[in-house]
Order: C-alpha cells, then sequence, then structure tokens
C-alpha cells in the first residue's frame, strides 16, 4: 500500500499509548502509564513531516503533560464525536482521507478511523479494529504500539532509517 501522502497522524490515548488502564490517586487524581518506547515514533513521524494530533474522549492532566513533552502538534481532549470533529478538521484544513493516518483500539475509534487512508492498531485491539487496520502492531497498547505503528509506517515509505539517523546520530 502507498502511505507516502500521509502528513497527519491521529492518536487515540487509552488502550493505544496507555494500557487501558484507568488509575487514581487517594486525591482521586486520574494517573496514566506511558511507553518510553514511544517517544522515538512521535520524534521520527516529526522529523518525516507528519504532524501528530492526539484525540481522546476522556481528560486527564497527565495526557496533557506528557503531550506537551512529545511536543504534539494539537492536543484534543474530552472529544465524544471524534468522527464529527476530524471530519470538520479536515474540512478547515482542506486534508484530504490520503493524507490522514489513525492509530485507535477500541469501538469509539472506527468511525474516525473510516476518515483515513492508513489505520494501525495495538495487537490488543478490539476485532472489529483489527480488521479494519492496514497494520496490526504485534505489541500491546502501553507497550511501544505507537512506535512499532510508526515504523511499520515510515519502513514502508523507506524513511525510518533516515530520520532516525538524523535525531539520533546513528547509522543503520
Amino acid at each position: 500500500m502507498n502511505w507516502e501522502k500521509i502528513r497527519y497522524l491521529i492518536i487515540d490515548v487509552d488502550g493505544t499509548m496507555t494500557d487501558a488502564g484507568i488509575y487514581y490517586d487517594e486525591h482521586g487524581n486520574e494517573l496514566k502509564k506511558f511507553c518510553t518506547k514511544d517517544a522515538a515514533g512521535f520524534f521520527a513521524a516529526r522529523k518525516a513531516g507528519i504532524q501528530v494530533m492526539v484525540l481522546t474522549g476522556r481528560e486527564c492532566a497527565a495526557t496533557t503533560r506528557r503531550m506537551t513533552e512529545m511536543k504534539v502538534d494539537y492536543l484534543v481532549q474530552n472529544c465524544k464525536d471524534k468522527v464529527t470533529y476530524l471530519a470538520r478538521f479536515m474540512e478547515e484544513e482542506q486534508i484530504g482521507r490520503e493524507q490522514m493516518g489513525y492509530l485507535g483500539d477500541d469501538l469509539n475509534d472506527l468511525p474516525a478511523m473510516g476518515l483515513c487512508g492508513f489505520v494501525g492498531c495495538p495487537e490488543d485491539s478490539c476485532i472489529e479494529v483489527k480488521e479494519r487496520a492496514d497494520y496490526v502492531s504485534s505489541v500491546k497498547g502501553g507497550h511501544g504500539a505507537v512506535r512499532d505503528i510508526i515504523e511499520h509506517l515510515l519502513r514502508s515509505r523507506g524513511e525510518w532509517e533516515k530520520v532516525t539517523a538524523e535525531i539520533y546520530g546513528i547509522g543503520i
């Protein structure tokens, strides 16, 4: 498949960047565990000229902090209707389906996935998402699946080695 035109990656949080667990401390604060391995995927996507939008149905300070560290281009939390939001974004920015990629894991991601030219998901995604995906990672959500999916996308475009060499100063 030709995914050369992908310029935006839409990434879900719970179950994709995390293990889908929701943790609360004794003060009622929501906590999330993010996998540091995913950072390489974020950095590689940016180096390849791909903008990242994190689109999630929940709102959490931990997500804000981590996505600020990752320097995502767009952070949209508490979005209850992802497909309407994404369709409006695409129309306003004049973005075509072939320019969009989506990384998600569950039923609430399916409608928005239908707007995108590339779909990737973690190994432990629901059956319906796996059936829709162009690439199913062998890695579970929250354990580096985002990096694996981005690596797969960039390798298919012949860009992974170049961007990682530029970022990390390594000769792969």
